[in-house]
C-alpha cells in the first residue's frame, strides 16, 4: 500500500516598496523611455517569477511595489530588476547615453492595509516631483523609516 505524501507549500507574500535612481541622479528617464523600460521590467520580472504590482518614476529614479515569495531576497530581486533592465536598455540603445543605476537602493516593507496608499503615491510620481526633489524625498524616507544615513 502506497503512502500518500502531501507536499506542504509555503505561502509567503511580503510587499516591498523599492526605490532606486540613476547613477549620479542623471535625469535621463524621459516619459517615453520610462514606459518602454517599465514594460520590459514587468516582462523580465514575470519570467523571473517576481510579482510587480506597480512601477513608476520620474527622470532620475524608479519606484516599484513588488511582492517577495518564499525563496527571494530583496538583494537578489533588486539585482535581477536593476541589472537586467540596464543591460537590456543598453543592448537596445534605449537611451543616447549608457543607462547606469546607482549601487544603492531603498526598500521597505508595506502592510496589506497600505497597498492602495503606496500605489497612489507611486502613480503620482511626475506630479509629486514638480513639488519636491528626489533628494528631499529620499531624506524624508530616511527619517520616516528610521534609517541612519550617516554611516
Amino acid at each position: 500500500m502506497a503512502l500518500a505524501i502531501t507536499k506542504i507549500m509555503s505561502n509567503v507574500k511580503i510587499w516591498i516598496h523599492a526605490v532606486w535612481c540613476t547613477k549620479n541622479h542623471d535625469r535621463i528617464l524621459t516619459k517615453d523611455i520610462r514606459q518602454q523600460l517599465f514594460q520590459h521590467v514587468r516582462e523580465n520580472a514575470k519570467e523571473e517569477q517576481i510579482y510587480i504590482d506597480f512601477i513608476n518614476g520620474d527622470l532620475d529614479h524608479i519606484h516599484c511595489l513588488l511582492a517577495l515569495n518564499a525563496d527571494m531576497t530583496i538583494a537578489k530581486v533588486m539585482q535581477l530588476i536593476k541589472g537586467e533592465a540596464a543591460y537590456w536598455a543598453n543592448k537596445n540603445s534605449l537611451l543616447k547615453s549608457k543607462l547606469e543605476w546607482a549601487d544603492e537602493y531603498f526598500a521597505v516593507s508595506v502592510s496589506e492595509s497600505m497597498l492602495n496608499k503606496v500605489r497612489d503615491y507611486i502613480k503620482s510620481q511626475e506630479e509629486h516631483h514638480k513639488k519636491i526633489t528626489f533628494k528631499s524625498e529620499y531624506e524624508k524616507f530616511i527619517t520616516k523609516f528610521g534609517f541612519d544615513h550617516h554611516g
